[in-house]
C-alpha cells in the first residue's frame, strides 16, 4: 500500500523538492499551496489550497486529502517564513504572524491529523525547524524563537501520541538554495537607526542562503527518516560548520559562542 504524504508548503524551495523526491521513490503525495492554480502546469502531484493561519482552511485541507485516500500516514510540516529586523525595531505584529506560521499553524495541522493516524493505529509527524532554532542569531530573534518554540513543542507533542503509535520528530535544516529570501519580512531599514549593522547582516543572510546546497538533500534526508523504525526527536541537515554550531553551544562558555556568531555576522 502506498503510503500518504501531505507536505505544507510544497510549491517551491524544500516542500518541492521533498514532494517530487518522495513520489518518485513511490509516495502518494499532496502538497499544499495558497495558490494552487498557478502551478497546475508544472507539479506533477497533487496541490491543495492552504492558508496554514487559518483554521478552517487547514481542517478542509486535511479532511480533502483523507477524503481521497482514506487514509494519512505522514505529515511534513514545512511551510514557514523567515523574518529580520532588529528586537528593538521590528514590528510586534510582524512577530505575531511569524509565530501564526512557523508554530501555531504547524501545530493546528497536527492537531487535525492526530485523529486519523490514531485510528490507524500508525502516523509520522514531521516538523521542519531550523538550525536557527537552537540559538538566538543576531537580527533574526523572532524567527529563532518560533522555530525554537515548534521544536520544544514537538518534544511535548512525541511523549503524548506515543501510545497511539504515531511517532513526531523535528528535522533542522542549515542555509539552503531556495527562495525563503523572497517572502522573508524585512523590518524597514530606519534612516539614522543605532543599528547600521543591520542591512550589512541582511546582506550576509541572503548571501548564505544563495551559496547553500541544493534542497534534494532536505529531501533525501527525510526519505531516509521515514524508513526508521524507531527515529530520534530531532535530525539535522546542512553543512558541517552549520551543524557543529549546535554541538559548540552546548559545550563553549557563552561568552565565548556569542562571540563566534558575531564574528560571523561581522558584528
Amino acid at each position: 500500500m502506498q503510503k500518504v504524504v501531505l507536505i505544507t508548503g510544497a510549491s517551491s524551495g524544500l516542500g518541492l523538492a521533498t514532494a517530487l523526491h518522495l513520489k518518485k521513490i513511490g509516495y502518494s503525495v499532496f502538497g499544499t499551496s495558497r495558490d494552487p492554480k498557478k502551478y497546475t502546469q508544472s507539479i506533477p502531484f497533487e496541490l491543495l489550497p492552504l492558508e496554514i493561519t487559518e483554521t478552517n482552511s487547514i481542517k478542509t485541507c486535511v479532511a480533502e486529502v483523507i477524503k481521497r485516500k482514506q487514509r494519512l500516514d505522514i505529515l511534513i510540516n514545512n511551510a514557514g517564513v523567515g523574518i529580520t529586523g532588529p528586537m528593538e525595531e521590528i514590528n510586534a505584529d510582524a512577530i505575531a504572524s511569524n509565530f501564526a506560521t512557523n508554530c501555531f499553524g504547524p501545530l493546528q495541522m497536527a492537531q487535525a491529523v492526530i485523529p486519523k493516524m490514531r485510528d490507524q493505529s500508525s502516523g509520522t509527524i514531521i516538523n521542519i525547524t531550523s538550525i536557527a532554532s537552537y540559538m538566538g542569531l543576531p537580527f533574526r530573534g523572532p524567527y529563532s524563537a518560533s522555530k525554537s518554540a515548534l521544536s520544544i513543542m514537538s518534544e511535548s507533542l512525541r511523549m503524548e501520541v506515543k501510545e497511539f503509535g504515531i511517532k513526531v520528530l523535528t528535522l533542522a535544516p542549515g542555509d539552503y538554495a531556495t527562495d525563503i529570501a523572497s517572502r522573508r519580512y524585512h523590518s524597514p531599514v530606519i534612516n539614522k537607526s543605532p543599528y547600521k549593522k543591520y542591512k550589512e547582516s541582511l546582506e550576509e543572510i541572503n548571501k548564505h542562503v544563495d551559496k547553500g546546497n541544493s534542497p534534494e538533500e532536505v529531501a533525501k534526508a527525510i526519505a531516509e527518516i521515514l524508513t526508521k523504525k524507531n527515529p530520534r526527536v530531532h535530525y539535522q541537515v546542512g553543512s558541517f560548520l552549520q551543524k557543529l554550531s549546535k554541538t559548540l553551544k552546548n559545550i563553549l562558555p557563552s561568552r565565548i559562542f556569542e562571540k563566534l556568531i558575531m564574528n560571523h555576522y561581522k558584528l
